[in-house]
């Protein structure tokens, strides 16, 4: 898939709902949701990133940011369609929200990411070395706790 074919939009309409929902499906931790808290969900999110492909309408990338401007941006749901990985969609979605002007000059942007994705992440400045800080969650959601 050719990067100039794929519009970035900062919304995903009501009607492109199931094909978020199949992008989630496609996803071992967002396999789960439903229509309805993901409807809830995207009302809730500070930025939403869609990547568009405009000859057929079809969603092929997503992200979300929560922020409060100032000091914190948290960086959830990076997914690239699996058949369209590894022609630069991943790259488009970052460099949309690095360079949101939102963003500019939000202290610091965080995300939590498998092992294997460390090296994409750190392209754009984004590092293990949080300090002395350690993740902590608290969930009832199995896929994440290991259960």
């Amino acid at each position: 898939m050719n990067v100039s074919q794929i519009e970035l939009r900062e919304t995903v309409e009501a009607d492109c709902l199931p094909q978020l929902m199949d992008l989630f499906a496609s996803a071992w931790w967002t396999a789960g949701r439903t229509g309805g808290d993901v409807t809830r969900m995207l009302a809730a999110s500070g930025l939403v990133f869609a990547l568009v492909h405009r000859a057929s309408g079809r969603l092929v990338g997503f992200a979300r940011v929560i922020t409060d401007d100032v000091y914190l941006a948290v960086l959830l749901d990076v997914i690239v369609a699996p058949d369209s990985r590894g022609c630069g969609l991943g790259a488009m979605l970052l460099d949309a929200i690095v360079g949101h002007p939102r963003l500019a000059t939000v202290r610091s942007i965080e995300l939590v990411c498998q092992p294997d994705l460390m090296p994409f992440y750190r392209r754009w400045g984004f590092t293990e070395q949080v300090g002395r800080s350690r993740l902590m969650r608290r969930t009832a959601d199995p896929l994440l706790t290991g259960d």
